[in-house]
C-alpha cells in the first residue's frame, strides 16, 4: 500500500482527492491547519467523513508554517507521494490580507520542499492555479505561454511556488509536477465561492451580485475531474535530464530542460458564460434569480479557458462531467447538506 501525504485534506479539493486515493488503495496522511478563512465546522465535517469512510486515513492537525509539526508529520508518514494542496485561497481576499498569502503559500511551500529535499518522495505534486495566466488574452491557455502578468497577490504567490519548486527539483533532483486548476466546483465547495453564494441567495429570495455585468467566461471544472486528473498524474513521474537519453519529448510538454519538473493544466477545456452558469443554477432550483449587475472587481479576469492537450497526452484524460450534470450534482448535495455550512 502506497502512502500519500496530502496537505489541505480538510479543504475542498484535498478532501475530494483523499477520497479518490483511498478508493484506489492508498493510505492517506492528511495534514491541515483548520484555518478560519471560512467556517471551520465544514472542514471538521470533511475530515470526519474521511475518517468514517476508511481506516487508512490518518489526520494530522498543524500549520505549514509550524516547521516542527510539519516535519514530524512528514517523517512519521514516510510518504511515497506528496501532494501539496494547502494554501490561503481566494483572489479577492488577497487584496485585504496579502500577508497571509505570502506566509501560507510561499513560506509554507518552502518548508515542505525542505522536507522533500531531506527525504525524497517518488513524486512531489503541488497545486498552482489558472490565475497565473493573469492578463493573457490568447485562449485556450497553454502551459507554454508566458505567465508574467499576475493580477492578484494570490496569483503572484502561486506563480512563485512554481518557480520555487523548479529550483528544488533542479538542485535536489526531486520529481515534481504542478497543476494549474481551472474554476473547480462541486459538492463540498467552499461557501465563499460563487456557486454556493448564488445558490444560497436564490433560495433565500435575495439578489445575487454579478460582476462585469455577467460578461465573463470560466472553464468550470467539476471536482471529480480535477482529482481524477491528479491521480492519473501521480504515476507520470518527470525524469531528470540525465535519464532522458532515448525519450522523445513532445512540443507541448513542459518538462524542464534542467530539472525533473513539469506544469500541467487540469480543466474541462470548455469555457462557460457566467450568465449561462447562472441559468443552470436557476433551472435546477426552479427559481429565477434576482440579479444585481456590478462592475468588474480588482484582480478578476474576463475569461479562462484551459488547453488540456498536455494532460490528455500524458494520461489519456477526458473531462467526464459537463456543466449541466455538475451543477445538478452540487444542488442535490446542497439541498441535503450545504445549508449547514453556508
Amino acid at each position: 500500500m502506497r502512502t500519500a501525504f496530502i496537505t489541505g485534506t480538510a479543504g475542498f479539493i484535498g478532501f475530494n482527492l483523499a477520497q479518490e486515493l483511498l478508493s484506489h488503495g492508498f493510505k492517506v496522511v492528511g495534514y491541515d491547519g483548520f484555518t478560519d478563512y471560512y467556517d471551520v465546522k465544514m472542514k471538521r465535517a470533511r475530515h470526519a467523513e474521511l475518517q468514517a469512510s476508511s481506516n487508512h486515513f490518518h489526520p494530522v492537525e498543524g500549520m505549514l508554517e509550524d516547521v516542527d509539526a510539519l516535519s514530524k508529520a512528514y517523517m512519521d508518514a514516510k510518504p511515497d507521494v506528496v501532494i501539496h494542496l494547502a494554501a490561503q485561497a481566494g483572489v479577492r481576499y488577497s487584496l485585504e490580507n496579502p500577508q497571509s498569502y505570502v506566509s501560507s503559500n510561499i513560506i509554507g511551500t518552502f518548508n515542505l520542499m525542505e522536507l522533500t529535499r531531506q527525504s525524497k518522495p517518488e513524486h512531489f505534486l503541488f497545486s498552482s492555479s489558472s490565475s497565473v495566466y493573469g492578463g493573457n488574452e490568447d485562449v485556450p491557455f497553454t502551459e507554454m505561454q508566458r505567465c508574467d502578468s499576475p493580477m492578484s497577490i494570490y496569483a503572484a504567490t502561486k506563480k512563485a511556488t512554481e518557480e520555487l519548486t523548479h529550483s528544488y527539483a533542479h538542485l535536489h533532483n526531486i520529481p515534481t509536477t504542478g497543476f494549474r486548476f481551472f474554476t473547480v466546483y462541486g459538492p463540498w465547495i467552499r461557501p465563499d465561492l460563487a456557486l454556493t453564494k448564488f445558490t444560497r441567495a436564490i433560495l433565500a429570495g435575495e439578489p445575487i451580485d454579478i460582476y462585469n455585468n455577467g460578461n465573463m467566461e470560466r472553464d468550470f471544472t467539476h471536482v471529480s475531474d480535477i482529482v481524477r486528473g491528479i491521480r492519473l498524474l501521480i504515476d507520470v513521474v518527470p525524469l531528470a535530464p540525465d535519464d532522458r537519453a532515448e525519450m522523445a519529448t513532445s512540443k507541448i510538454d513542459t518538462l524542464s530542460r534542467v530539472a525533473p519538473h513539469r506544469i500541467v493544466n487540469i480543466g474541462a477545456g470548455q469555457p462557460v458564460r457566467l450568465l449561462d452558469f447562472i441559468d443552470h443554477i436557476e433551472r435546477e432550483l426552479g427559481i429565477e434569480a434576482k440579479r444585481n449587475y456590478m462592475p468588474m472587481q480588482p484582480g478578476d479576469v474576463h475569461r479562462t479557458h484551459a488547453s488540456i492537450d498536455l494532460l490528455k497526452e500524458l494520461t489519456g484524460f477526458e473531462s467526464q462531467t459537463g456543466i449541466e450534470d455538475g451543477v445538478r450534482d452540487f444542488v442535490t448535495w446542497y439541498k441535503e447538506h450545504g445549508a449547514a455550512y453556508g
